[in-house]
């Protein structure tokens, strides 16, 4: 409550992320008056950037006063939602009212909120009222703006992979060298998503060892031609002892990413980048430690869509090998006449007069009969003669129902 009234600013269409660059930001200033008032206008403004402010240092001590600090600014919109004209004043009326505001925010750069160490990344929405022979009132409300990364670019589905050794001991007393290779499936991932890791680990040492892997988020700022950073771990996993002369292999060892801010590499004084470390641990010795790159995106990986990439591309690849198989012209199967003897059909067809004594005893039409063994099984193959003793002549037809 201000004096005789109060206001707020309420979005529409903020989304989970907040917004992007391009978007079109909507909704209204609500403003509740406890009796008639008058006004030269109501505004507002959408601004905001980066900021980055710490203290260099030269000669190992700290100046005696702070540094300036840097700014950049990314987003300044004026929306007027109420004014009068020049010298006169308006008479708003005691009660609640409600002004719809939209505006577009600038196409191009248009870097992630963030919150750091030495700096920040904000934009704000501010309503200001204007009375006659009375200070401005204004109020304020945080706009969250988000980057948008896609990691299904082809740039961010690369797999990342890096391998290390080390040598324990110093001097004569050498113990074995420790080798890591570990590998991740794409360089792109969002909140949320889980990293399968796969890695290597070979200990030749005399010493037990313990692998590791974290996720670490870097903070670099920089102000007055200096550079500053701060480096925080945020999730970690360890796998099992490895005694000496030993490995151990992860086969997709899981490391779920926190709810963090997306990777921030274009703006001017303020980047925040991401690295998976895996190391090992080492009693008495410097561990051995590969870096991933990691890019933390805004926009889902999709499976389906990937998939269907890798099986297409695959596909044209591995059926080449078809043309080199495949004859001009495909051969025709070979006649039935051709590789049966007419001794074999003369004895195997049974003559005019058995099929219309097998017809009237069926008591059905010689059609019927055939269409009951049309999907019936070929006969046995068999090189022993069954009638060796046997004229063609004298064969004749036999069924044999196999049980």
């Amino acid at each position: 409550m201000v004096g005789v009234f109060t206001m707020n600013i309420l979005l529409e269409n903020e989304g989970e992320l907040g917004y992007s660059a391009g978007d079109s930001v909507s909704g209204q200033v609500i403003l509740e008056l406890a009796e008639d008032t008058r006004v030269l206008g109501l505004h507002l403004y959408a601004h905001g950037g980066a900021v980055v402010s710490f203290t260099p240092r030269r000669g190992g001590e700290s100046q005696n006063t702070p540094c300036s600090g840097e700014c950049v600014q990314y987003l300044n919109e004026e929306v007027t939602l109420l004014a009068a004209s020049t010298g006169e004043t308006l008479m708003v009326t005691a009660g609640r009212h409600t002004f719809l505001f939209q505006f577009q925010l600038p196409a191009g750069q248009l870097v992630t909120s963030f919150t750091g160490k030495y700096g920040r990344v904000q934009y704000q929405l501010t309503a200001v009222l204007e009375r006659p022979s009375m200070p401005a009132c204004s109020i304020h409300r945080e706009l969250r703006v988000t980057s948008r990364i896609d990691v299904n670019s082809p740039s961010l589905l690369t797999p990342v992979e890096q391998s290390k050794e080390q040598m324990i001991g110093c001097l004569f007393l050498t113990s074995g060298p420790i080798s890591l290779s570990a590998k991740i499936g794409r360089k792109g991932y969002c909140n949320g998503e889980a990293i399968p890791i796969y890695a290597e680990i070979e200990n030749g040492s005399s010493r037990l060892v313990v692998p590791k892997a974290a996720i670490y988020q870097t903070q670099t700022f920089r102000v007055c031609g200096k550079t500053k950073a701060h480096r925080q771990m945020l999730a970690s996993v360890r796998g099992n002892h490895i005694a000496s002369g030993s490995t151990e292999t992860w086969n997709g060892k899981t490391l779920k990413i926190p709810p963090v801010t997306p990777t921030i590499m274009d703006c001017r004084i303020i980047h925040v980048e991401y690295a998976l470390a895996v190391y090992i641990h080492i009693p008495g010795a410097q561990k051995l430690m590969v870096e991933l790159p990691l890019v933390i995106g805004t926009v889902p990986f999709n499976a389906f869509m990937y998939r269907n990439t890798s099986v297409a591309r695959h596909f044209t690849l591995d059926m080449s090998w078809l043309a080199l198989g495949l004859p001009d012209q495909p051969e025709a199967p070979p006649n039935y006449s051709a590789i049966v003897s007419e001794g074999d059909l003369s004895w195997s067809a049974p003559s005019l007069t058995e099929q219309d004594d097998l017809a009237e005893g069926l008591h059905f039409p010689p059609l019927d009969a055939m269409q009951q063994f049309r999907f019936q099984p070929p006969p046995l193959y068999s090189e022993v003669d069954e009638h060796p003793n046997q004229s063609a002549e004298e064969r004749t037809a036999s069924f044999t129902q196999e049980g």
